[in-house]
């Protein structure tokens, strides 16, 4: 099998770069995924997300490391392994992240990634439901959509930051950003709109693009320094995809640093003790994962209602029938209704923490099992950790799932922000709007009162908000990766085009940046192959 683009991964930067890079109807692109077809209903139901990210067939089942900074637990970690990868199974967030994020990216040399140059790819990328202006755009593949109705409870926590001196925004994509608003969706209508329903359905009508489905790419071929093509197991025959372009890695955070290091790219003494022969060394491969750690604190709740009542029984049946009618309803709520982007360190320039707010609440504080009880849950996370973690091959078997550590609360600033974040939440539930509504605090309790104790709680409870990043950073320094073109240092015909590329991890929730990453590195490709053409004709 041969093509002109080999594309690694379909989760959301891989059906992006199918749908771009086969627009003009000649350019060959295979697009190899290793799960299969977005055929579960619970995928398109947007509240079916909390019954998906243990899902055995749907995502990659990983677990992080046990680690000092979640007191020894091996939290799941949830990865997609299905067309749409990780927005098939989401919490359908809708947020691009601080300016300053894509400033900082070009500042540290990283030329064409700064704010103003990356926001007509976010533009470009989304169909707003509202009106487009400067900041928002329309006729783009991305349905991004308010919330279908705001519950009152969720009314009453917008107002209860007022309160306490946060500035509301009606949207919270705007500019400028901090503040408290009402979350936006991923959603078109009453379905999810993961990316492979946005970009990869409409282009799979193409001739010149095929998708090849429960395939597990286990290394990139090479001649020499330049990337040929995969080798690919599939019904338990290994086969051979050559790329006459280039090959394209956009299998995330994790898989795209896991396989470079299956292929002999990556640190050499790592290689070495993995039994992988050394293709070319890249130190930086696997390191500098980022990730966004979340702790949750949650009250029972009287007077108003919520999701755990709702999700069971007569009134269940009711809300099912109003999503099928109405399109509205607990089926169509996302992981949260409402952010606040709050600062909390006296250092920092701009907002530090995100805090998320639900109305329900779940056992233990974990998504999943909502409590019996009518309930309210709200979580923080540093929006720029400074802890930094690694994604490291255990070994030359491909099946095998990398070592994932993202040594969560490493940093001392990381402790103190989560700290803060939760002494932050307290505030924010002794407002009067929603201390009206808020019996005795559950989660993590009235006896917990000092920062080493709100450590200690978070380490205990906490968990990833499935923002994994940078394990193959762009940047100009030894432990960078990929050039400010998303090429890998070193090699010639590879690319890396999703999260793992992010210098660092934005401040907010990171679909959104991969999705423009995708475009952006679309239109570098496009570009590359122009420009090469005449050259090639020439010759």
């Amino acid at each position: 099998m041969k093509a002109d683009y080999v594309i690694v991964g379909a989760g959301s930067a891989g059906c992006v770069l199918a749908n771009r890079l086969t627009e003009d109807g000649r350019t060959r692109v295979v697009l190899i995924e290793a799960g299969g077809r977005d055929t579960h209903p619970l995928i398109h139901i947007p509240a079916g997300f909390m019954k998906l990210l243990d899902h055995p067939a749907l995502t990659w089942g990983f677990h992080a490391e046990p680690d000092p900074g979640t007191a020894g637990r091996a939290i799941l970690y949830p990865r997609g392994r299905v067309l749409g990868g990780s927005s098939s199974i989401n919490g359908l967030i809708y947020v691009r992240g601080q300016p300053e994020d894509f400033d900082h990216w070009a500042q540290a040399g990283n030329r064409g990634w700064s704010f103003d140059d990356v926001l007509p790819y976010f533009k470009k990328s989304e169909h707003w439901e509202g009106e487009e202006n400067a900041w928002r755009g329309k006729g783009g593949p991305l349905f991004t959509s308010r919330m279908t109705e705001i519950p009152a409870l969720c009314r009453a926590a917008v107002d209860a930051g007022r309160e306490i001196g946060l500035e509301y925004h009606e949207d919270v994509n705007a500019l400028p950003l901090g503040g408290i608003g009402f979350c936006q969706q991923t959603r078109g209508g009453r379905r999810r709109a993961s990316a492979a329903r946005t970009y990869l359905k409409p282009a799979m009508r193409r001739q010149n693009l095929e998708v090849i489905v429960k395939a597990l790419v286990t290394r990139i071929l090479f001649d020499g320094k330049r990337a040929v093509g995969v080798e690919v197991r599939r019904g338990g025959k290994i086969e051979r995809v050559d790329a006459e372009s280039e090959v394209i890695l956009a299998a995330g955070a994790i898989g795209s640093p896991h396989l470079l290091q299956l292929s002999g790219v990556g640190a050499p003494e790592h290689l070495r003790k993995i039994g992988v022969a050394l293709r070319h060394p890249l130190p930086g491969v696997g390191q500098n994962l980022q990730d966004h750690y979340i702790a949750r604190i949650s009250y029972p709740v009287s007077g108003v209602a919520t999701i755990n009542e709702k999700s069971k029984g007569l009134s269940l049946l009711g809300e099912v029938l109003r999503y099928l009618f109405l399109g509205k309803g607990i089926l169509t709520y996302s992981a949260s209704l409402v952010a606040a982007s709050v600062k909390v360190l006296p250092e920092s320039a701009t907002p530090d923490v995100q805090c998320a707010f639900a109305p329900g609440s779940f056992k233990e504080g974990q998504i999943g099992e909502l409590d019996d009880f009518p309930g309210v849950t709200a979580g923080v996370w540093q929006m720029r950790p400074l802890s930094r973690g690694t994604v490291l091959a255990k070994s030359p078997d491909p099946t095998a799932a990398p070592a994932i550590n993202p040594r969560y609360l490493s940093e001392e600033t990381d402790r103190r922000a989560i700290a803060e974040g939760l002494k932050l939440l307290r505030r924010f539930f002794a407002a009067p709007s929603l201390a009206r509504h808020v019996g005795a605090e559950i989660l993590p309790g009235p006896k917990i009162k000092t920062d080493e104790e709100f450590v200690d709680y978070a380490r205990r409870n906490g968990s990833t908000v499935y923002h994994a990043s940078c394990t193959c950073r762009m940047g100009t320094d030894t432990l960078s990766v990929v050039d400010e073109e998303l090429r890998v240092r070193g090699l010639t015909n590879l690319r890396v085009v999703d999260a793992s590329v992010m210098p660092a991890v934005t401040s907010t929730n990171t679909n959104a940046p991969t999705i423009m990453i995708a475009e952006k590195g679309a239109d570098m490709i496009g570009r590359a192959a122009r420009s090469a053409a005449p050259r090639a004709k020439a010759a």
